[in-house]
C-alpha cells in the first residue's frame, strides 16, 4: 500500500506543478496582452506623432472634429497653446474674431470640448485670458528667441512648422531649426 501512496503522491505533485506552470504562462501572456491593448503608445504609430501630445483613442474623434471645424478657415492650433478658459469662451461664442460661426451642437460640441479641456492648459489666477496666440504664456515660452512677424497670424505658423496644415507642429523648417 505504501508504494501505491507514493506513486499517487508523485503523480499529484507532477499534475500540480504542471497546473502551476500553465497558470503562470497564462498570466504572463494575459498581462502582456492587457498592457499592449491599453497602452496609448501601442495604438499610435511612432514614426510621426505630429501633435504635441499622443491622443488616446477616447479623444481622437473630438480632435478630428476640432481640426475639421477649425481648418475650414485657419490652421488649428494645439489646445495646449491656449488655456482652458479661452477654449471655453471660444466654443460658447458664435462671434469668432469678427466672423459669425455656425455653433457646434451636441454631441460634436461635447466631443470637441472633452478633447480641448483634457489637452489645454490651466490658466493662472493672475493671468488675463488670452485670445490671440502671441498673448499666450505657453506660446511665448515655446518661442523665446523667435523673431515673429507682426502681427502674429495663425496661418503664418507654416513658415517655421511646414507640417502645421497637417496638424504637425513638431517638424520644423531648416531655417527655424538653425535659429534655435
Amino acid at each position: 500500500m505504501s508504494n501505491l501512496v507514493k506513486r499517487k503522491t508523485r503523480q499529484l505533485k507532477r499534475q500540480s506543478f504542471g497546473l502551476v506552470l500553465v497558470i503562470v504562462a497564462w498570466s504572463l501572456v494575459m498581462g502582456w496582452l492587457f498592457t499592449s491593448a491599453t497602452s496609448v503608445y501601442s495604438a499610435t504609430p511612432t514614426s510621426e506623432i505630429g501633435t504635441v501630445d499622443v491622443i488616446p483613442a477616447q479623444y481622437e474623434l473630438g480632435q478630428e472634429l476640432y481640426i475639421e471645424n477649425c481648418a475650414k478657415c485657419h490652421i488649428p492650433i494645439p489646445p495646449q497653446v491656449l488655456p482652458t478658459q479661452t477654449w471655453k469662451n471660444l466654443l460658447e461664442d458664435t462671434q469668432h474674431y469678427g466672423v459669425q460661426l455656425q455653433p457646434l451642437i451636441d454631441p460634436p460640441r461635447i466631443l470637441v470640448w472633452r478633447y480641448l479641456v483634457n489637452f489645454s492648459r490651466t490658466q493662472r489666477q493672475d493671468e488675463e485670458t488670452p485670445y490671440r496666440v502671441d498673448k499666450s504664456r505657453l506660446f511665448k515660452a515655446l518661442h523665446p528667441k523667435v523673431d515673429l512677424p507682426r502681427p502674429v497670424q495663425i496661418n503664418s505658423c507654416v513658415s517655421c512648422h511646414p507640417g502645421a496644415e497637417q496638424y504637425n507642429f513638431r517638424r520644423l523648417s531648416p531655417e527655424a531649426e538653425n535659429s534655435q
